[in-house]
Protein backbone atom coordinates (compact mmCIF):
# COMPACT_ATOMS: atom_id res chain seq x y z
CA UNK A 1 0.00 0.00 0.00
CA UNK A 2 1.52 3.30 -1.09
CA UNK A 3 0.81 5.18 2.14
CA UNK A 4 2.69 2.50 4.10
CA UNK A 5 5.75 2.42 1.82
CA UNK A 6 9.18 3.91 2.19
CA UNK A 7 11.24 5.46 -0.61
CA UNK A 8 12.75 2.03 -1.35
CA UNK A 9 9.21 0.63 -1.96
CA UNK A 10 9.44 -1.49 1.18
CA UNK A 11 7.35 -1.29 4.33
CA UNK A 12 7.66 1.99 6.22
CA UNK A 13 9.75 1.40 9.33
CA UNK A 14 9.50 3.48 12.51
CA UNK A 15 11.76 6.51 12.75
CA UNK A 16 11.90 7.13 16.51
CA UNK A 17 9.97 6.26 19.63
CA UNK A 18 12.35 8.26 21.87
CA UNK A 19 11.98 11.06 21.20
CA UNK A 20 8.53 10.24 19.88
CA UNK A 21 8.36 11.70 16.40
CA UNK A 22 6.03 11.92 13.42
CA UNK A 23 3.29 14.40 12.65
CA UNK A 24 0.88 12.04 14.41
CA UNK A 25 3.43 11.32 17.18
CA UNK A 26 3.32 7.61 16.47
CA UNK A 27 7.02 7.16 15.70
CA UNK A 28 6.50 7.03 11.93
CA UNK A 29 7.11 9.65 9.23
CA UNK A 30 3.66 9.10 7.71
CA UNK A 31 1.88 11.76 5.72
CA UNK A 32 -1.22 12.77 7.68
CA UNK A 33 -4.31 14.53 6.32
CA UNK A 34 -3.51 17.83 8.09
CA UNK A 35 0.27 17.66 7.66
CA UNK A 36 0.85 20.67 5.47
CA UNK A 37 4.57 20.58 6.32
CA UNK A 38 4.93 17.04 4.90
CA UNK A 39 6.95 15.62 7.84
CA UNK A 40 8.06 12.53 5.92
CA UNK A 41 11.88 12.47 6.03
CA UNK A 42 13.38 10.39 8.84
CA UNK A 43 16.65 12.13 9.63
CA UNK A 44 19.42 11.72 12.18
CA UNK A 45 20.04 15.09 13.76
CA UNK A 46 23.48 16.68 13.57
CA UNK A 47 24.75 19.79 15.32
CA UNK A 48 25.28 21.41 11.90
CA UNK A 49 21.70 20.76 10.85
CA UNK A 50 20.22 21.87 14.17
CA UNK A 51 22.18 25.14 13.93
CA UNK A 52 21.10 25.59 10.30
CA UNK A 53 17.45 24.95 11.13
CA UNK A 54 17.55 27.42 14.02
CA UNK A 55 19.17 30.05 11.79
CA UNK A 56 16.36 29.75 9.23
CA UNK A 57 13.61 30.03 11.83
CA UNK A 58 12.87 26.49 13.00
CA UNK A 59 14.53 25.94 16.38
CA UNK A 60 14.41 22.21 17.03
CA UNK A 61 16.97 22.14 19.85
CA UNK A 62 15.33 24.38 22.45
CA UNK A 63 12.95 22.56 24.80
CA UNK A 64 9.30 23.67 24.57
CA UNK A 65 7.66 22.02 27.59
CA UNK A 66 4.33 23.70 26.84
CA UNK A 67 4.17 21.45 23.75
CA UNK A 68 5.70 18.40 25.43
CA UNK A 69 8.86 18.91 23.37
CA UNK A 70 12.19 18.36 25.13
CA UNK A 71 14.34 19.66 22.25
CA UNK A 72 16.50 17.61 19.91
CA UNK A 73 20.20 16.88 20.08
CA UNK A 74 22.71 15.36 17.69
CA UNK A 75 21.97 11.67 17.21
CA UNK A 76 18.21 11.96 17.72
CA UNK A 77 16.02 10.71 14.87
CA UNK A 78 13.22 13.04 13.79
CA UNK A 79 10.63 13.33 11.03
CA UNK A 80 11.56 16.46 9.10
CA UNK A 81 9.55 18.46 6.60
CA UNK A 82 10.56 17.39 3.10
CA UNK A 83 11.01 21.03 2.00
CA UNK A 84 13.24 21.81 5.02
CA UNK A 85 15.41 18.79 4.31
CA UNK A 86 15.72 19.87 0.65
CA UNK A 87 16.61 23.42 1.74
CA UNK A 88 19.30 22.05 4.06
CA UNK A 89 20.58 19.75 1.30
CA UNK A 90 20.97 22.69 -1.08
CA UNK A 91 22.86 24.56 1.67
CA UNK A 92 25.16 21.59 2.33
CA UNK A 93 23.64 21.04 5.81
CA UNK A 94 21.25 18.13 5.28
CA UNK A 95 21.27 15.53 8.03
CA UNK A 96 21.62 11.82 7.22
CA UNK A 97 18.43 10.00 6.24
CA UNK A 98 17.02 6.65 7.36
CA UNK A 99 15.77 5.48 3.96
CA UNK A 100 13.60 2.65 5.30
CA UNK A 101 11.75 5.10 7.59
CA UNK A 102 11.32 7.88 5.01
CA UNK A 103 7.82 7.93 3.51
CA UNK A 104 7.51 7.41 -0.25
CA UNK A 105 5.57 10.69 -0.64
CA UNK A 106 8.87 12.47 0.06
CA UNK A 107 9.79 11.74 -3.55
CA UNK A 108 7.23 14.32 -4.66
CA UNK A 109 9.49 16.99 -3.12
CA UNK A 110 13.02 15.56 -3.01
CA UNK A 111 15.03 13.57 -5.57
CA UNK A 112 15.66 9.99 -4.49
CA UNK A 113 19.32 10.37 -5.47
CA UNK A 114 19.75 13.23 -2.98
CA UNK A 115 18.25 11.15 -0.18
CA UNK A 116 20.36 8.12 -1.05
CA UNK A 117 23.47 10.33 -1.13
CA UNK A 118 22.77 11.24 2.53
CA UNK A 119 21.73 7.72 3.63
CA UNK A 120 22.57 6.93 7.26
CA UNK A 121 25.00 4.11 7.80
CA UNK A 122 25.63 2.89 11.32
Amino acid sequence: MREQSNILNGPLMPCSMDPLTGFMRDGYCRLGPNDQGVHTVCAVMTDDFLNFSKAVGNDLSTPRPEYGFSGLKAGDRWCLCAARWQEAFEAGQAPPVILEATHISTLEFVDKESLVARAWSE
